[in-house]
């Protein structure tokens, strides 16, 4: 088994929020485990598409570096090439164009259904068919979304997507289609109603995890625990998360022969990766005296080691 945390450490608190985290499970899987050298992003690598998580992800399912990654049709089990379409906020400035994470519109079930039921008939002019799988996920599919390398939803949000945009990272009708939401979308009913209530209105969306099925290597887990913890900003929720993965997945896989386990630790531009390799007497002579600490280890995912 292969587990993979986005955000075990994440940039939008000070090192300090990980201060008194009890994690005992990680602990022991850290001290049986061997320890790859952490992975972290220079200016170039940001560029990636993918978030380092991802990336991680990627590699351990068996998809190529490259693209497509096909995450929608992971999660579909259809044979036919799909995209996760996520409704979103775009604040559009001279020079920038900021999306916040579409988590925080708190768009309800009848909001997004509604929503996509209004943009259905102009992605079938492209011949996209669209199926609502929750607030901020519709399922499409179509051939147009077969060999697509768009930037994943979390690689986007939070920042200014200009970069991306410009890129051109999609064809040209769904690129014409996404400038287009605003007006399509602006006398929309339920953006009239959001707006009288203060709230974010939906005027554009974004295509991901783009691709046909591809054949992938089992038992890849990526929870999405602690990134959801901090796209609401919420560091109380994210250190009950922690605390909750650590009794609930943590603890059996410590439990498990350390040939079948792997794990990644991932923040926002860096990952590391513990492996199931044998450690010499030496190593595990060591590690029964000087356990890591799991807050040190965190650390390291948000400032490289000197």
């Amino acid at each position: 088994m292969h587990l993979i945390l986005p955000h075990a450490a994440s940039q939008q608190w000070p090192a300090s929020a990980l201060s008194g985290l009890h994690l005992p499970h990680l602990q022991r899987l850290l001290a049986q485990l061997y320890p790859q050298a952490p992975e972290y992003e220079d200016g170039d690598e940001a560029d990636h598409p993918l978030t380092p998580a991802e990336q991680v992800q990627v590699r351990a399912l068996g998809w190529p570096a490259d693209g497509p990654w096909p995450f929608a049709a992971a999660a579909s089990g259809q044979a036919s090439a799909q995209a996760w379409i996520t409704p979103c906020h775009w604040q559009v400035g001279m020079d920038t164009v900021l999306m916040h994470h579409p988590a925080g519109l708190a768009l309800s079930e009848a909001e997004s259904r509604a929503l996509m039921d209004s943009v259905q008939p102009w992605m079938a002019e492209d011949g996209l068919q669209l199926r609502w799988h929750d607030a901020l996920h519709w399922h499409a599919s179509g051939p147009l979304l077969a060999s697509l390398t768009p930037a994943s939803l979390a690689r986007v949000s939070g920042g200014n997507i200009r970069p991306w945009l410009m890129q051109s990272r999609l064809p040209a009708p769904l690129l014409r289609l996404q400038s287009e939401m605003q007006m399509l979308l602006y006398h929309h009913p339920v953006n009239e109603a959001r707006e009288a209530r203060g709230l974010p209105t939906v005027n554009s969306f974004w295509l991901h995890g783009a691709g046909n099925p591809q054949a992938s290597r089992p038992g890849v887990q990526a929870p999405e625990d602690l990134s959801q913890a901090v796209h609401h900003g919420d560091l109380a929720a994210w250190r009950a998360a922690w605390q909750r993965l650590d009794a609930e997945l943590l603890a059996p896989l410590s439990q498990r022969p350390v040939a079948d386990v792997q794990l990644s630790l991932c923040s926002e531009s860096a990952a590391q990766s513990w492996t199931g390799r044998p450690l010499s007497w030496r190593s595990r002579l060591q590690r029964l005296w000087q356990r890591p600490e799991p807050e040190q280890v965190l650390k390291t995912l948000l400032t490289p080691t000197p």
